[in-house]
This record gives structure tokens, C-alpha cells and sequence, in this order.
């Protein structure tokens, strides 16, 4: 009878702990474009290798009209907070941090890219930089055309 009541209550528990954390399956926010042609499983699978190809081709090509940018996916699926401004990746509803936050890997695109649309901000993270980063690679710049 002990036993009967001991696997009752952890089988409750158990599933109250279910109930509560809720649904196992991401909510991923809509994206504000048109739908990709290929589907939105062929993009969560192979996201990555596009981005790398499409960065190959911009920039040891020179090729700058890519389809699958990083600026275009920024512009399309900009997740817009409290404010009706886009978040910047340090929020967590951002759309790339959702998905990232959950496989536990790490964005580093957003070390010098913009992760929010161009409009609304500036078209580089350097002009954001608190510090004095641009003064120095400015001097820099100088110091090389003399």
C-alpha cells in the first residue's frame, strides 16, 4: 500500500511539473517578410551554411547583392519590443537568441553586425562603441596613407 502511494505521488508530481513548465516546443516569433521559398525547415537546418556561403562570396568575392544576408534576416525577423523598436540581441526575445539561448550556442555575428534593421540604427556596431574605438582606428588609417 506504501508503495502504491509513493508512485501516485510521483507520478502527480511528475506531471504537475509538465503542466507547469509548460510546452517543450519553442515559441518562435513570426517573421514580418515573405515566407522563404524553401520552407522554414530548410532554413532552421541549414541557416548557418547559407550565412557562411553568402559571408565567402561578400567578402572574398566582393559579391554584395546575396540573398541570404545577415542584414536581410535582421530586416525580415526583427522581433519588435515594448516600445515598438526592434531589441537589440542583448534581449531575449530576440529572434536569433531564442533559438540560440535554447541549443545553448553562442552568437558571435553580433560582435560587429547589427542586430537590429539598419533604419534603426546605425549601419555599424563601431559608432556605438562607448569607448574610443573609432578615434583609434581612424589614427590608425591616418598613420597608414602617410
Amino acid at each position: 500500500m506504501k508503495r502504491l502511494i509513493i508512485a501516485t505521488l510521483v507520478l502527480f508530481g511528475l506531471s504537475y511539473g509538465t503542466i507547469q513548465a509548460g510546452s517543450v516546443y519553442l515559441e518562435i516569433p513570426m517573421a514580418t517578410g515573405e515566407p522563404h521559398p524553401e520552407g522554414n525547415v530548410f532554413w532552421r537546418t541549414n541557416h548557418m551554411d547559407l550565412l557562411r556561403h553568402d559571408r565567402d562570396l561578400t567578402m572574398r568575392q566582393g559579391e554584395r547583392d546575396i540573398d541570404a544576408s545577415l542584414a536581410s534576416c535582421v530586416t525580415c525577423h526583427a522581433v519588435n519590443g515594448p516600445d515598438a523598436k526592434p531589441v537589440t540581441v542583448k534581449s531575449e526575445d530576440h529572434f536569433c537568441r531564442v533559438c540560440h539561448d535554447y541549443t545553448a550556442i553562442k552568437i558571435d555575428c553580433f560582435q560587429c553586425h547589427n542586430s537590429v534593421p539598419a533604419d534603426f540604427g546605425e549601419t555599424s556596431l563601431m559608432f556605438n562603441r562607448p569607448d574610443n574605438t573609432l578615434d583609434i582606428l581612424l589614427a590608425y588609417l591616418e598613420e597608414l596613407s602617410l
